[in-house]
C-alpha cells in the first residue's frame, strides 16, 4: 500500500481512483468488507484502490474540548489498513472549511478535482457533507452530474451482530475482549513507553511493568485482569495484565495498566512495549489483606497460562 498524504501534496494529478471516504476507526471486518468491494470494482475497471481517510477524528476538530474514543491512533491505522490490500491509503487534512462543503462541493472540490476519483463507494450507512443532510440518491445524481461513478456497497451480514466501531468499543468496556477480537479480525493493543511504578509486585513475587499509553485517546478496556501476548524488543512473550486503581494496596486513584512477563527477568525502564489483548480473567476488586491479593493472582496468573495454552 503506497500512502499520501493531502497536507504535503495538495493534488494528485497522475492517478485516478476507485475509492472510498471514511474515518475506519479500528479497521474492522464491516471496514474490510466495504474495502473489498472497492478492490474488486478497481480490479473490474483497471484503477487503483483507494482509502480516503481522515488523521484526527473529525469532531476533535469541530469541538476542541471532545475527547474521542479511539480504537486506534492514526499510525496504528494505516498499519491496519495495509493489511486489507488496497493499493494508496490517501491522508485528507480535516477541517473547518472543509466540514462547510456540501456533499456535493465535497464531492467537486476533494474528489474530483483534487483527486481525480473516477468511482465512489459509499457505505450503506455513510453519510458525508455538512450536516451530512444528503444521503445515497442525492450522492448518486451528484456524481452523474460530475463524472464520478456513485455505487452503494453492500452491509455485511455477521450474525446478529451489529458490526461497528461503537459496537467494539462498548464490547471492551465490559471486558468481552475475544467478541471485541471477531469483530476486530485481530487482537486489540494497547501500546505506550515503560515507566517507573510503585514496585510494590516485586515484593509479592509479581514483578510488572507499568506502562504509560501512548494514544491519549485509545480505548482503555474493563477494569481488570487480562491475558495477553506482549511485544517487545521484537520479541513475544506471554503475560498477565492489571488495569485498575490497585483498591488492596491504597496506592492512589489513578488507573494503572501494568504487566507481568512471563519468562522474562531485567530491566525494562523507557522502553516501548506492545500489548495485545487475548482474553478476559476477572474484574478487578479490593482484598482484605495482602496476602488474599497474592493468593488470587497466583490463581489469574494460572488461567492465564490456560487461556494463552488453548490459543495455540
Amino acid at each position: 500500500m503506497k500512502f499520501i498524504d493531502l497536507a504535503i501534496e495538495k493534488e494528485i494529478t497522475d492517478l485516478s481512483f476507485v475509492a472510498t471516504v471514511g474515518f475506519f476507526d479500528g479497521v474492522h471486518i464491516g471496514h474490510r468488507h466495504l474495502i473489498d468491494q472497492v478492490k474488486r470494482e478497481a480490479e473490474r475497471r483497471g484503477l487503483p484502490s483507494a482509502v480516503v481517510t481522515f488523521p484526527v477524528h473529525p469532531r476533535k476538530v469541530l469541538q476542541k474540548d471532545y475527547q474521542p474514543a479511539l480504537l486506534c491512533g492514526f499510525d496504528e491505522k494505516i498499519e491496519q489498513l495495509a493489511t486489507t490490500g488496497v493499493d494508496y491509503c490517501i491522508s485528507l487534512p480535516f477541517t473547518v472549511e472543509l466540514s462547510q462543503l456540501s456533499a456535493k462541493e465535497f464531492m467537486q472540490k476533494v474528489l474530483k478535482e483534487q483527486l481525480h476519483v473516477d468511482t465512489l463507494l459509499v457505505g450503506y450507512d455513510h453519510r458525508f457533507g455538512h450536516n451530512r443532510e444528503d444521503s445515497y440518491p442525492e450522492y448518486n445524481q451528484y456524481g452523474k452530474d460530475l463524472g464520478i461513478n456513485v455505487i452503494l456497497a453492500t452491509e455485511l451480514q455477521f450474525g446478529d451482530d451489529d458490526v461497528s466501531s461503537s459496537q467494539i468499543r462498548r464490547l471492551l468496556k465490559v471486558g468481552k475482549i475475544k467478541e471485541a477480537n471477531e469483530l476486530l479480525s485481530y487482537n486489540y493493543r494497547l501500546s505506550g513507553k515503560i515507566v517507573e511504578g510503585y514496585q510494590v509486585g516485586r515484593t509479592i513475587g509479581y514483578p510488572t511493568a507499568n506502562m504509560r499509553v501512548w494514544e491519549r485517546y485509545k480505548v482503555v478496556p474493563e477494569l481488570g485482569v487480562y491475558a495477553v501476548m506482549v511485544h517487545l524488543r521484537d520479541l513475544i512473550y506471554p503475560g498477565m495484565l492489571y488495569i485498575g486503581r490497585r483498591p488492596t494496596l491504597h496506592s492512589d486513584n489513578e488507573i494503572s495498566v501494568e504487566v507481568n512477563l512471563f519468562d522474562f527477568d531485567g530491566n525494562l525502564y523507557n522502553q516501548s512495549m506492545s500489548v495485545e489483548f487475548i482474553d478476559f480473567i476477572r474484574t478487578d476488586r479490593k482484598f482484605e489483606t495482602k496476602e488474599e491479593l497474592v493468593v488470587q493472582i497466583h490463581q489469574d496468573k494460572e488461567s492465564v497460562k490456560q487461556r494463552l495454552k488453548s490459543k495455540k
